[in-house]
């Protein structure tokens, strides 16, 4: 299936971005996608699904998730994305609570100043804190890789294969594959290798699908040296082996020291990437609603015991009376399964109006923290 038509990016100057099949966006709804769905598994009996989009749009897979979990729909799915900030680690979470198992998505060369050329509109260290969310919620990620983009030079390729190494070893990417770069003749490159840097030598045009260009690399290094050395560097880190390795010895030949910091990507990792949420911030609740149970405590106190459940374990809270109803009311509103959206503003005017102290006081609390763990999250 595809959740949309063409790619909501469509910027990477690699891609053909100028083709129908990139140019015209065309999302589809979470209804209809999970109409469909739900036919395919009436008339087939399978339950995985592979969207096959260039890239697929983060706010329709929200969108997507929240409608499989409130149908009570049982599948497993991936897809291929962009390694983009909208991934919260809250929404990581939804899209393994709907069934997602794994994602796709391009890295290529790893390295910020040839990013910013090809206008992927993401830095290394982004890719590592999205990588990394997704991880912790149990989602598979393999990376596309690139080298032979105009102008990579000889330190640029190697410091690639030191920001992957790192990445493999921190184990917040479980695969990847390194591919050589193709210039096609609908890519911003193949259109215009002059403004990359590059010369284009032919083929001759046959009449027919002339799509894929030779050209030369003036300014960047023989590119054609290194798919050996670095197809054999990643087969070992996927298997968990050989970080320790020089990287020079996957080459046969003298390769550039890497010039990356051996912690670069623990150190992009341990950035607070964390905000304060907008005010139009989803609120989700996404397990079931809790039970309660009122009681006096031995000081005679009017008390709640609410109980958390989900498929695999319990947990229960204690909280004053007043407090506790008012939770049950609120996770309510902001249930999966509620038909209005409820947001962080409306939470916060509830807990005002209801007078229990300071908002952010307890937002950001024990409490709150607590309830996160059972199944609430900030979209």
């Amino acid at each position: 299936l595809t959740l949309a038509h063409g790619c909501y990016w469509g910027k990477c100057s690699f891609c053909d971005v100028t083709l129908d099949y990139i140019q015209r966006y065309e999302p589809l709804t979470a209804e209809i996608l999970c109409d469909r769905i739900e036919e395919i598994i009436a008339q087939t009996g399978q339950t995985g699904f592979h969207f096959v989009d260039e890239a697929a749009p983060p706010a329709l897979m929200r969108d997507l998730a929240v409608e499989i979990i409130k149908r009570k729909i049982t599948i497993t799915w991936w897809t291929n994305i962009r390694f983009e900030k909208s991934f919260s680690a809250d929404l990581c979470r939804l899209l393994k609570a709907s069934g997602c198992i794994a994602v796709s998505g391009g890295l290529e060369v790893a390295s910020d100043r040839l990013l910013e050329l090809m206008k992927k509109g993401v830095t290394v260290a982004q890719v590592a804190q999205v990588c990394d969310s997704f991880t912790k919620a149990g989602i598979m990620v393999h990376s596309y890789l690139m080298y032979g983009f105009p102008t990579q030079t000889a330190q640029e390729t190697i410091n690639s294969l030191e920001m992957v190494r790192q990445l493999f070893e921190l184990g917040i990417v479980q695969s990847g594959f390194w591919h050589r770069l193709a210039m096609t003749s609908h890519s911003p490159i193949g259109l215009e290798p002059h403004v990359y840097g590059v010369e284009r030598i032919g083929p001759n045009f046959g009449g027919f699908a002339d799509n894929d260009l030779w050209h030369n690399d003036p300014k960047g290094t023989n590119h054609d040296l290194y798919g050996e050395g670095l197809r054999k560097s990643l087969f070992n880190y996927m298997h968990g082996v050989c970080f320790e390795f020089p990287l020079r010895k996957w080459f046969d030949f003298k390769t550039p020291k890497p010039t990356i910091a051996p912690r670069f990507i623990e150190f992009a990792l341990e950035m607070n990437t964390d905000k304060q949420p907008r005010k139009h911030s989803r609120i989700l609740w996404i397990n079931p609603l809790p039970k309660v149970e009122y009681f006096k405590d031995d000081e005679g106190y009017d008390m709640a015991e609410l109980t958390f459940a989900n498929k695999k374990s319990s947990s229960e809270i204690v909280l004053d009376a007043d407090l506790g109803e008012w939770l049950v009311l609120t996770l309510a509103k902001a249930y999966v399964k509620s038909d209005k959206p409820y947001t962080f503003q409306e939470l916060k005017m509830d807990f005002e109006d209801a007078d229990f102290g300071e908002f952010e006081e307890i937002f950001g609390g024990e409490l709150f923290e607590g309830l996160r763990e059972f199944g609430l999250l900030v979209l």
